[in-house]
Parts: structure tokens; C-alpha cells; sequence
């Protein structure tokens, strides 16, 4: 059973740090075996990988990318604001890698979620200026600095919403998930201290909130060994991307098969 024919493919990307190099792993699968998504939809991490994925970028360039682009560089630090990294300090380095600063110049529409932390509502981004959307959306907290956009103060878009497959309901019919907000069963030697309990938690109430839309998707890739990946270890950058490669193409050819 291949791919169905004549549908209109809905590709969602989530939040995950790090571990959402998994994502590209999945495009370079996909793109081996002919498959497109003609829209995209993303939070946070899966917003960045999606908007260069919409660009035209190949995952060569996407990988790359994200190995040399500096997260803890001195000069990042935030001063006068909150977060320890100035988010805004990212955006020339994005900006290098697009070809416009446009949802409009993307090759496919691209729905972004970032959060209003001013409403405390989420806020989808899918027209106008391309740059300050995405950085609102992978401004994790309390890591990265909240993104002002047109006078609101934006953060993680996976704080509200880390799955953003509704943005997709209208105008496509098949959807193909990748999911790297993983939470599989932990021992107890994982949860020794306060950090880690905090990042189960979280994890466990971002998992929560859109288990029902992770289960609804056709297609869905969600590697449990991504779990052993830490969300800010750069160190795990070719890791993820393998694990994301090697779920996706065992998926799509059983499908496929």
C-alpha cells in the first residue's frame, strides 16, 4: 500500500529543541521517496525547520545550519531583558539561509505558532514578515528572551500549542506527523532532582494537551529514543537527525511496501 494518490499532504512539525533535528532526518526520508507536503504547519523548532523547508532548502543546508549556529556564544547573552539568550540576536543568521523575510516568498504555506504572553493566548503567524515569527516561536523560555512582534512580547510557541495540526484541517486530507515531544516511561534514577522533575512535568502537560491530534495524523513519526537526547545538547544534533531518518524511512516503507 503506497501513499494515497490526489490528496492534499498536511505536514506538521513540533517543539523539542534539539531533538527536533529528527525533523530533517524525516524531509531527507521523504524527499528519497518522492513525498511533498504541499502546506506546513510548526511550533517552535518544527516552525524554524518548516520555514526552511517552505524556502526550498535542502537538508544538507538545514543540518548544517543548526550545527553553526552559535546558542551559548557570549555575545548572545541577554542584558536588560529577560531570558539568558537575546533571541533577536538570532535573526541575521536565519535570515542568511532564506530568500525573503516573507511567508509570501515561500514555495508552500507555513503556519507558525509563537505565544501572546501579554493574552496568554496562542497566536498563529502565517502571512507578512517571516523572521521575527519564527524566533518568536523558538524563543523557549526561560532559556531565550521573549520576541517583540508589532508590540506584543512573544515566547515558545509550544507553550500553548505543539502540535499545530487544526492550522492544516481546511486545506489538506492527509496529514503526515512528526512529533519529537517525547515522554516515555521513566525510572526513578530520572527524576533525582528538580530540574528533572520540572522537564517531566512540562513535558507531560505539552504531551497532554495534544495527544489527540498526534493520534489523529495518517502518518506519524515519533522516535522514543529521542527521549535520551537533551533539548539544548548540541552534541545530539547528527544523533536526532539519524534516529529521525532511520523511524521515518522504516514508516514509509511499510507504508509503502
Amino acid at each position: 500500500m503506497g501513499l494515497p494518490e490526489q490528496k492534499n499532504i498536511g505536514l506538521v512539525l513540533s517543539g523539542g529543541g534539539i531533538r527536533g533535528m529528527a525533523h530533517i532526518g524525516v524531509l531527507k526520508a521523504m524527499q528519497e521517496r518522492g513525498i511533498e507536503a504541499h502546506e506546513v504547519a510548526g511550533s517552535s523548532v518544527g516552525a524554524l525547520v518548516g520555514a526552511l523547508y517552505a524556502n526550498g532548502n535542502s537538508t544538507e543546508e538545514m543540518l548544517q545550519f543548526f550545527k553553526d549556529t552559535p546558542l551559548f556564544q557570549y555575545n548572545f547573552f541577554a542584558i536588560g531583558k529577560p531570558g539568558l539568550l537575546n533571541t533577536a540576536k538570532f535573526g541575521s543568521a536565519f535570515g542568511a539561509l532564506l530568500s525573503s523575510d516573507s511567508f509570501e516568498a515561500l514555495s508552500k504555506p507555513l503556519h507558525v505558532v509563537a505565544t501572546d504572553l501579554m493574552s496568554g493566548k496562542e497566536k498563529v503567524f502565517n502571512k507578512g514578515a517571516l523572521i521575527l515569527p519564527l524566533l518568536a516561536s523558538a524563543a523557549l523560555s526561560p532559556v531565550f528572551s521573549p520576541v517583540e512582534v508589532n508590540g506584543v512580547l512573544y515566547a515558545d510557541g509550544g507553550i500553548m500549542n505543539n502540535f499545530p495540526k487544526e492550522y492544516l484541517q481546511s486545506n489538506c486530507d492527509f496529514f503526515i506527523g512528526s512529533n519529537v515531544s517525547i515522554n516515555s516511561e521513566l525510572g526513578k534514577k530520572d527524576l533525582n532532582n528538580s530540574f528533572q522533575l520540572m522537564g517531566r512535568i512540562t513535558g507531560l502537560m505539552i504531551y497532554a494537551s495534544c495527544r489527540e491530534k498526534i493520534a489523529s495524523c495518517d502518518i506519524l513519526i515519533a522516535p522514543q529514543e529521542l527521549e535520551k537526547i537533551g533539548i539544548l545538547d548540541k552534541k545530539g544534533i547528527d544523533k536526532a537527525f539519524t534516529i529521525g531518518y532511520d523511524k521515518a524511512s522504516f514508516t514509509f516503507d511499510k507504508m509503502m511496501g
